[in-house]
């Protein structure tokens, strides 16, 4: 199998990119496009599985409806090893000079991530991801996806949506296509999704690779107190039916309640001996 990732390459891209990417809006993110061969691509494409192959796991709900794959060793060896590219030393190098991030890992189990396939009337509301991994005692901070739609339409839909902090507005719309990479930071508040259903032809469907970092450890106040799971929000003007699954009908109300407890939290924390504090918490932990 031939080595795609190009470090030299991609070290030059990081460098033009990284001053763009901590300052964008409405989180730190960049939009590259042609930073992979199409060669590559194309072979992901030749090998991307049918949606009636047993290596899809299925979502299907109000909030989301997709296929996705987890697990390089079910896809076969030549599309595992061109995934497992993704997770080689060049392309964490150029992850973390883009983003300042430093001692990334990939993900060996694709954990919610892999391949990524969306039908036609498929969706993905708004929301923030699990922020941990469910294997490793790893924090998530990097979301990379790469789209793999070549001849895509506007009239399709199918954009991905990054949404302001409090809600109130989408700050860009992504169109998904072919070899075009969006980089984006994972915290509890970046909130993001395609939510409008897709209005592609059937038999066609919205195809991505999702790929995810992490770090051991992570700066405070990116994340909500015990929150694990992927939180849904509800756009301006949208209510959730009763009983839809997901975190997101608490509200946004109820998100910026969590934040400002994190918020008194870490001001407790840097003001108290670390022995105190430890000792604190394992008292209310035993409590609970």
């Amino acid at each position: 199998m031939q080595v795609y990732v190009d470090g030299p390459s991609l070290a030059e891209l990081a460098a033009r990119h990284r001053d763009a990417y901590a300052a964008a809006e409405p989180f730190p993110h960049v939009v590259l496009d042609g930073a992979l061969p199409d060669e590559m691509l194309d072979l992901v494409l030749e090998r991307f599985p049918d949606p009636s192959s047993p290596v899809w796991t299925q979502y299907q709900s109000y909030n989301e409806a997709k296929l996705e794959t987890q697990g390089g060793q079910d896809l076969g060896s030549d599309l595992s090893l061109l995934l497992g590219q993704f997770n080689s030393a060049p392309f964490l190098r150029f992850l973390e000079q883009l983003t300042g991030i430093q001692g990334l890992v990939g993900d060996p189990y694709f954990t919610g991530g892999g391949l990524h396939q969306i039908s036609r009337g498929g969706r993905l509301g708004i929301h923030a991801d699990f922020s941990r991994h469910y294997e490793l005692p790893l924090e998530r901070r990097l979301n990379v996806l790469v789209y793999l739609n070549r001849d895509w339409s506007e009239d399709y839909g199918g954009y991905l949506e990054l949404w302001d902090r409090d809600m109130t507005e989408c700050r860009e719309r992504i169109a998904p296509l072919f070899n075009r990479m969006v980089v984006f930071t994972t915290t509890d508040w970046t909130y993001h999704g395609h939510p409008d259903p897709l209005t592609c032809p059937p038999g066609m469907s919205r195809r991505s690779i999702a790929l995810y970092y992490f770090t051991v450890g992570r700066p405070a106040g990116e994340t909500i107190p015990g929150k694990q799971s992927t939180l849904f929000l509800e756009r301006p003007g949208e209510a959730f039916p009763v009983g839809s699954p997901g975190q997101g009908k608490l509200g946004l109300a109820h998100v910026h309640k969590l934040e400002r407890r994190a918020r008194r939290i870490e001001t407790v924390r840097r003001w108290t001996p670390p022995v105190l504090f430890d000792a604190a918490r394992a008292a209310r932990a035993r409590r609970r």
